[in-house]
């Protein structure tokens, strides 16, 4: 099992950035691949972004392709989102996601561990 805690969200104008940050608990966090998803008020939770177990590849929404970049360092157990030229529309709460199968994934199902979420703001 692992815990997931994320940091890092906080409220900023349109065109700022942001870096999320999810540390996990547990000596197995290599073994997981990882994912961010978020979910807006009054919306569905939707992908943003998953990366596989080494780092090798990495998936994006297309809604965030080219702002964001999702990344990891397994040494420190943690999975990174950078978020830049942020826009009014990134507003949510954004949630990481650990998934035990081989591959990561762009579907909320594959995931088996999830954090509590940070709260992310952008004013226009």
């Amino acid at each position: 099992q692992v815990q997931l805690v994320e940091s890092g969200g906080g409220s900023v104008q349109a065109g700022d950035s942001l870096r999320l940050s999810c540390a996990a608990s547990g000596r197995t966090f290599a073994s997981y691949a990882m994912g961010w998803f978020r979910q807006a008020p009054g919306k569905e939770r939707e992908f943003v972004a998953a990366i596989n177990r080494v780092g090798g590849e990495r998936y994006y929404a297309d809604s965030v392709k080219g702002r964001f970049t999702i990344s990891r360092a397994n040494a420190k157990n943690t999975v990174y989102l950078q978020m830049n030229s942020l826009k009014p529309e990134d507003t949510a709460g954004y949630y990481c996601a650990a998934n035990s199968g081989p591959f990561s994934s762009r579907s909320s199902s594959a995931y088996d561990y999830w954090g509590q979420g940070t709260q992310v703001i952008v004013s226009s």
